[in-house]
């Protein structure tokens, strides 16, 4: 059984095919065709945290491809009302597929162990797939080709951070990381997060130095320094965080035509300033758009050719 949990989970070539998928689903959703790919198909969504952009993608993602969706939060106890192997094979013997946004990574991992239909990670404490499928996407829409291109992260090394660098490595994209010693990745989990599959031009770079970091960079990065679950470390955060607030200022360090990206939701005024992220630079409402037809190639990919099975319509 294919899920995806990380990028790890796709192999470089997988991941390109993805693309160009969403790419032409994208396409024919703006010319007014919604062609039911995933018709009869049901998706689950689990809910442990708040969201905006993953349950509204996912949701108008599978109807726009002819299927359905069901949202499950705190009413099924995950983990507590019953054990996580029995709500896996109860759940999979109803459902095509899961999408689980879960406050441990573990949790997603252990959910898919034990289901029969694929899991997608819709975001953990460790990684961000679906966002950094979505991220990319819109780079490539803005600057085509993402070979050698340079992507700088600026502020936490988080979960989103994790998932953009291993798709750097499979885009052979350069990517920087400019964060406090305390929020920056370690050598050995940089390892660790690329894996093998590693395209050639690829590059990494790690640096506490938030000009160095965006210096001729393509696309600008930034996220929340206070994630859920990290109140009690947001004075903190605020304190240590304070000199990679990207402005104006650090964006002229980047390249003339660069892009700025934010995850969203975003703290105005923390880690970005109002002047950023309302400019012709940011494209933060394409990315977050973009979402929606990234998720639709990954679902039609993970339904109908990872994972095949035949439904009968009449």
């Amino acid at each position: 059984m294919r899920h995806f949990i990380t990028l790890n989970d796709v192999r470089t070539v997988e991941f390109r095919h993805i693309l160009e998928l969403s790419a032409s689903i994208k396409a024919e959703t703006q010319r007014g065709e919604l062609v039911r790919r995933l018709s009869g198909r049901m998706l689950a969504m689990i809910f442990e945290k708040q969201s905006l952009r993953t349950r509204v993608s996912f949701e108008t993602g599978m109807f726009q491809l002819g299927g359905g969706s069901m949202h499950l939060g705190s009413e099924i106890g995950f983990g507590k009302r019953e054990s996580v192997k029995d709500i896996a094979e109860v759940l999979s013997s109803m459902v095509d597929a899961i999408m689980f946004r879960s406050k441990n990574h573990e949790s997603v991992v252990e959910l898919a162990k034990y289901s029969s239909v694929p899991v997608i990670n819709g975001l953990t404490d460790k990684a961000h797939p679906c966002q950094a499928l979505a991220d990319v996407f819109t780079m490539q829409e803005v600057f085509g080709d993402l070979r050698g291109l340079k992507l700088a992260w600026v502020g936490d090394a988080n979960n989103v951070a994790a998932s953009l660098l291993r798709a750097s490595a499979k885009l052979g994209m350069r990517f920087s990381v400019a964060a406090p010693a305390k929020f920056q990745f370690k050598t050995d989990e940089v390892k660790e997060l690329i894996g093998e599959d590693v395209t050639d031009g690829f590059e990494i770079e790690l640096t506490d130095d938030p000009v160095k970091g965006v210096k001729d960079a393509n696309a600008v990065y930034t996220d929340v320094w206070v994630s859920m679950g990290q109140e009690a470390e947001e004075e903190e955060r605020k304190k240590i965080l304070s000199p990679y607030q990207v402005n104006s200022s650090l964006m002229k360090s980047a390249n003339k035509s660069a892009i700025f990206l934010h995850c969203l939701p975003a703290r105005r005024g923390l880690e970005v300033t109002d002047e950023v992220m309302d400019s012709g630079q940011s494209k933060i409402v394409l990315q977050a758009e973009n979402r929606l037809h990234a998720q639709k190639g990954l679902l039609v990919w993970l339904l109908n050719e990872a994972n095949t099975k035949k439904i009968l319509v009449t």
